[in-house]
Order: C-alpha cells, then structure tokens, then sequence
C-alpha cells in the first residue's frame, strides 16, 4: 500500500514530462511573466511609433487645411456676358459642386468668355486649359463644353486638395506645385490679382 501513492507519483511525473510540462511551478511563472513584460514593451514601442507617423502625417495634410470651416464669400457674377455657354458654365459649376458666382467670375477673368482664346503660354478656351492638363481630365480643349466641364472639374479637385477656394484658385493658375512650395499663394504679382480678382476683393 505504501508504494501506490510513490509509483503513482512517478507516473504523473512521467506524463507532465512527455508533454512538456514541468512540475515545478517557479520557472513557468517566470517565463509567463517575462513574456508578458516583453510584449507589453513591444506594444508600447510600436504605439510610440504609430504616434509619431500619424501626427507627421496629419501635421503634413493639414499645413495648408482651413482654420476655420466657415464659408468664403464670392461675389454675385456681374458680367455683362449672356451668351449661350453662361448656362453650360452654371451646369458644369453645379456638376462639381463649385459656387456658380466663383466659376463664372473664372471664366471671365480666364478668356472673358472667348472659347477661341489661347494665352502666350498655350492655355486654350473658355476656361483657359493648358494642353496637358486638359489630356489629365481626358476632355478637348477647344470643345467650349468639355473645356469647362474640364476646368471646373480641375478647381474642384484643387478645392479638395487645398481646402479654400482662394488657395484653389492659387493652384489654378500658378499650379498646385506653386502652392505647396509657398506654403499658400505663391509671391506671383499675376496669381494675387488673379486671386483677388476672382474674390472681388
């Protein structure tokens, strides 16, 4: 009677071993421990990380991000120009979600609504698209529709970049590198009265 409980301590001895578990509680303890410390340090380490990323990124976004959300006033359009692509400019300012004062005091100060006009930089029509621009946007330049569906589609997308129409109208003409490299309108005599123009300021 005396040996059973010995034979069958060493048979449960036996078993814990064959599968890998040791009988003295201490070390296992220990390695738990450390193997928790280890990667609650890695998390910590790689939430720093994921900290610093995303605030340098968000700071890059939002350099040139409104201050405030409150709307940009645009003056009425007071063109005296009646003619027939003033509603197709309306349409395409409506399509891209553009105020149609703004979009209409573009095409004004662009070509004074001459869908003929070409700059002696090269840009073309009513809205005043330089070549490769208007091969970006897939539309014919000297199309007077397509080239305003073109260019308010291009201020839309210079609004979505810049978050202000002021700094949209910046990168429209002197072109969204310009902005960028300048932190906002860029020092351009031409681009500031253009800007100012347009805002009827």
């Amino acid at each position: 009677m005396a040996g059973r409980p010995v034979a069958l301590a060493r048979a449960v001895s036996a078993c814990l071993l064959a599968a890998g578990v040791s009988g003295a509680p201490g070390p296992v303890l220990s390695d738990t421990t450390a193997s928790s410390k280890s990667r609650a340090q890695l998390f910590a380490s790689q939430t720093r990380l994921l900290d610093t990323r995303a605030a340098t990124q968000y700071a890059n976004a939002a350099r040139l991000a409104p201050t405030s959300i409150a709307p940009e006033p645009v003056p009425r359009f007071d063109g005296s120009y009646r003619g027939e692509f003033l509603p197709v400019a309306r349409r395409a300012a409506r399509q891209h979600a553009i105020p149609e004062d703004l979009f209409l005091r573009l095409v004004q100060a662009e070509s004074a609504w001459r869908p003929a006009a070409v700059s002696h930089k090269g840009a073309i029509g009513l809205a005043q698209l330089m070549p490769g621009t208007a091969a970006l946007l897939r539309v014919d330049p000297r199309d007077p529709r397509q080239n305003l569906e073109g260019g308010a589609r291009y201020l839309r997308m210079m609004y979505d970049r810049f978050g202000t129409w002021r700094l949209a109208l910046a990168a429209y003409n002197a072109g969204p590198g310009a902005v960028e490299r300048h932190g906002g309108i860029p020092p351009y005599r031409e681009t500031r009265n253009y800007v100012r123009v347009i805002l009827g300021e």
